[in-house]
């Protein structure tokens, strides 16, 4: 697994420099930027793991450049390191996006363990991100793998696809122009019944089996993924 990029945006060299020591020293690779307009510039450029703002920076501070990178990318997580330490001024921090605020001075080892705890949780919440689920039913979209409880379903690509897109549209009926046009990039032929064949493909392997069905058809109008 590749080691997590945390983005150290501290004016304080020394305590800069030791912070992304120590977290060499924890497997984590570390940039630096010495200023908020330095780190709003790699922030710009590239995709983090973890970001850890000081406050009191030169050029941008810290509250004004975690808005700004929390415009661009919601779910990164931010620590906010200060001196500032009062309840308005965490307030203010949170407000700006940041998940957590540490008041120097600090113990190196409590911030590793927020920054492990908040890299968790973003992982975590990454995977979510990766799984589609209705009923019993989960799509793992990175895996291309299909279970309903704890019994694994084969699918075709083709299969897939359509079962994805139905999922996306769980409680939206879904015609055959749609399928067509977003699964096999085609106008839809009224003389074909291949959406029927690939449908009933989906309605033996993800229905058959199971006492909830899951495909249902609104005659005349498509079908519908959801749970009776």
């Amino acid at each position: 697994m590749q080691e997590p990029t945390i983005l150290i945006v501290e004016d304080h060299v020394k305590m800069a420099d030791s912070i992304s020591s120590g977290l060499e020293e924890n497997g984590f690779k570390t940039e630096v930027a010495y200023d908020g307009f330095i780190g709003k510039r790699l922030t710009d450029a590239k995709e983090y793991d973890l970001i850890i703002l000081d406050v009191n920076l030169p050029q941008i501070n810290g509250y004004e450049l975690c808005a700004m990178i929390r415009a661009k990318n919601p779910s990164v997580p931010v620590i906010m390191l200060t001196a500032l330490g009062s309840t308005e001024d965490k307030l203010l921090g949170f407000d700006k996006g940041a998940d957590d605020y540490i008041v120097k001075p600090f113990e190196f080892r409590e911030l590793l363990a927020r920054i492990k705890a908040l890299l968790k949780r973003s992982i975590q919440e990454t995977r979510n991100e990766q799984l589609l689920r209705i009923a019993d039913l989960v799509i793992d979209l990175d895996s291309k793998s299909v279970r309903r409880g704890d019994t694994p379903i084969e699918l075709t690509a083709k299969e897939f696809a359509l079962l994805e897109y139905l999922v996306r549209n769980k409680g939206r009926v879904v015609s055959k122009a749609d399928i067509a046009e977003k699964i096999w990039n085609i106008n839809f032929d009224t003389g074909t019944n291949v959406i029927e064949v690939y449908v009933n493909f989906l309605r033996k392997k993800i229905d058959k089996n199971f006492p909830v069905k899951l495909i249902h058809t609104h005659i005349g109008m498509g079908y519908i993924l959801k749970e009776m």
